[in-house]
């Protein structure tokens, strides 16, 4: 019978063909035995077939004793380095004061664990329970040493320097922290001095990165954990690493302003702390997914290599706090009161969260974890759509009923006008939570030619910010009814439309809300201004027709007329009087309307005049009744609308 051999050698179970032969099979059999890196029981299988096979065979156990005692020698060896008590490797001594130690000692541990490896098929109890023995050791300091060295490697977070390298988006926001429907006088722009600044958030270059170990010190720890997991002490090793590193990050979300709060105290948090706190979070997101558990990720990645469950439990354990931290207090923001100014900070919250689930993804996170962040976001969405809707019945429900002094920019007008402005900049947001809201004052909405507009068209931005707008004019409306002057109604309205316009015109709103709505509510000024004009000089240029004087320019009543110049004169100073006290802001507008009263008073003043002027200019006390010439009436028009009222005797000191 022929047979092939392990080493391809071919070998007769019969007669034999001398010492060569015989050489050659224990040359086999020598070879066999030091390749069988194999289990125990495995090992004895294959030497038993190897004795049954071949009677040559039979001094096989010569040759193992051979090899134990060559084992023995390298035990020997090994176990003198691995209990030293000087060693290199201690819990209180560090690898980089003692390389060449460090060295020695891991090579001892690789001796007896390829010793162990491959120990013969009867190995001396001996050897076997010393071997054991010095790995409990050798696994022991190597916890210690893993500890220490990841302990003393950790590098702290500079959250001030990181904070200088990434990139921020500010927008000015007139800022309060009453609420709207408490008294809109509190939300108006006021001095530079006083508007702060609602930080968008930052964004990072796609090459910025930390470093949470030392560099130096990552292949020590990966040359630790090697042989920690070979020698089955992989539990140990990934609870020191979970354990020191989850402490690290700890540290990291606290230099980062996080803190450890339950639903309850977030609660009860003043909006000033809570809004510092939650721009601190959106940061931290940011900062603790990115660059944190990215580095962590690539840590456990170097660190673990040698093993997937090592390399997973340990990131996973990680991960798992730091996010829950974070985790937790968005949960409690999403259900915190309800109050417009909450609004943009949510959204940056939203915004921030829903940004890192890419990397969330990447970085393949616990399942459990991944799901909790999905539930939070949407805790996150529902609560800015409901601080928006808050928001917009705060403007329907504003019932301040004190009338702006001089017909100003109302708070309200103001206060919404900003508000949205800075809605623009979460429009991609904003659209994708109120795609699917409905909303009962979208109806009715009309273009320049009062046709309905194609909601269907629109953004779901672009129709909740129309609806908005509109309710804000309707709310207008009814405040302008609060003068009982009609003429200061109309200036009412003009400025606070106007101011509109412009915060429409010179912001990213034109893009939303288009051309079309500009021009709309450019008419409705032009509007305002021709009510305006008919309301406040009707009374004046009244004065100034020839109806009622009698016959003509020649033969017209004298005391006709002297009753006309004088009601003229009461009514312009009444006028003057008043609306010099009035207020209209921008300065174009104020020019445009003193040239529309110029363009309607002046060329009736100059025609009566012209027709009837002197048949009083030749008698006694002409200055009683003709006060003013043309020139003086242009430059008082000059003071109206300044929102400095002067007063009668003023006048008369102007004329005389």
């Amino acid at each position: 019978m022929t047979t092939t051999t392990a080493t391809g050698s071919l070998t007769s179970g019969g007669g034999g063909e001398g010492g060569g032969a015989d050489d050659r099979v224990m040359a086999t059999a020598q070879q066999i035995v030091n390749s069988l890196n194999t289990t125990k029981n495995v090992r004895e299988d294959m030497l038993l077939i190897l004795s049954s096979f071949d009677n040559r065979l039979s001094n096989i156990s010569d040759l193992i004793k051979t090899v134990s005692s060559s084992q023995s020698s390298v035990l020997d060896a090994a176990e003198k380095i691995i209990l030293r008590s000087d060693s290199g490797i201690s819990s209180t001594v560090s690898c980089d004061e003692s390389p060449k130690e460090t060295r020695d000692y891991l090579s001892a541990v690789d001796e007896i664990l390829d010793l162990l490896d491959n120990l013969s098929v009867e190995p001396d109890s001996e050897v076997l329970d010393r071997a054991e023995s010095a790995v409990q050791v050798a696994m022991s300091r190597l916890e210690d040493e893993f500890r220490h060295i990841l302990i003393r490697n950790t590098v702290p977070l500079d959250a001030q320097s990181l904070y200088g390298s990434i990139r921020r988006v500010s927008l000015s926001f007139a800022a309060n922290e009453g609420e709207i429907d408490e008294d809109f006088a509190s939300f108006g722009e006021v001095e530079t001095e006083s508007v702060c600044f609602h930080e968008r958030g930052a964004s990072f270059g796609d090459d910025l990165c930390v470093d949470l170990i030392n560099s130096d010190a990552v292949m020590e720890l990966k040359e630790i954990a090697d042989r920690m997991i070979r020698s089955g002490y992989e539990k140990e090793c990934v609870q020191v690493y979970s354990s020191v590193r989850r402490e690290a990050l700890d540290e990291c979300l606290a230099s980062l302003g996080v803190e450890k709060l339950s639903i309850e105290e977030v609660q009860k948090i003043e909006w000033k702390s809570l809004d510092e706190k939650m721009k601190k979070w959106v940061q931290a997101v940011k900062i603790g997914v990115r660059l944190l558990l990215g580095g962590e990720r690539r840590l456990c990645d170097v660190i673990f290599n040698g093993s997937d469950s090592a390399r997973e439990v340990c990131f996973n354990e990680i991960a798992k706090g730091c996010l829950m931290q974070l985790l937790n207090f968005a949960e409690a923001v999403s259900i915190v009161r309800r109050s417009s100014e909450k609004l943009f900070r949510i959204l940056d919250m939203y915004d921030a969260l829903s940004n890192v689930f890419p990397d969330l993804e990447a970085m393949a996170i616990d399942r459990f974890v991944y799901v909790e962040a999905k539930g939070v976001l949407d805790g996150l969405g529902g609560a800015a759509r409901g601080t928006f809707v808050e928001f917009e019945n705060a403007v329907k429900s504003e019932t301040s009923r004190k009338p702006m002094l001089g017909g100003e920019i109302h708070p309200l007008t103001r206060y919404v006008m900003n508000y949205v402005k800075l809605l623009v900049d979460y429009g991609d947001t904003l659209n994708f939570l109120l795609e699917n809201d409905e909303d009962d004052e979208l109806n009715g909405l009309q273009n320049d030619n009062g046709e309905s507009l194609q909601l269907e068209s629109m953004a779901p931005i672009t129709r909740r910010l129309l609806a908005l707008l509109s309710t804000l004019e309707s709310n207008l409306e009814e405040k302008s009814r609060l003068y009982e002057d009609g003429a200061m109604q109309y200036i009412f309205l003009m400025n606070n439309i106007l101011y509109m316009v412009q915060k429409v015109k010179d912001s990213e709103l034109i893009k939303i809300l288009g051309d079309q709505w500009v021009r709309k509510h450019r008419g409705q000024i032009r509007q305002y201004a021709t009510a305006y004009l008919r309301a406040a000089w009707s009374k004046a240029l009244l004065c100034l027709k020839d109806e009622g004087i009698g016959g003509s320019s020649n033969n017209a009543s004298k005391v006709a007329l002297k009753e006309r110049f004088k009601s003229f004169n009461a009514c312009f100073e009444e006028i003057y009087r008043i609306q010099t006290g009035w207020k209209v802001p921008d300065p174009q507008l104020r020019e445009e309307l003193r040239i529309s009263i110029s363009e309607k008073v002046l060329p009736a003043y100059r025609s009566f005049m012209g027709r009837f002027g002197s048949q009083l200019e030749s008698g006694r006390h002409s200055g009683k009744y003709i006060k003013y010439t043309l020139d003086d009436l242009e430059n008082y028009l000059v003071d109206l609308f300044e929102g400095t009222p002067l007063v009668l005797h003023h006048l008369r000191r102007k004329n005389s």
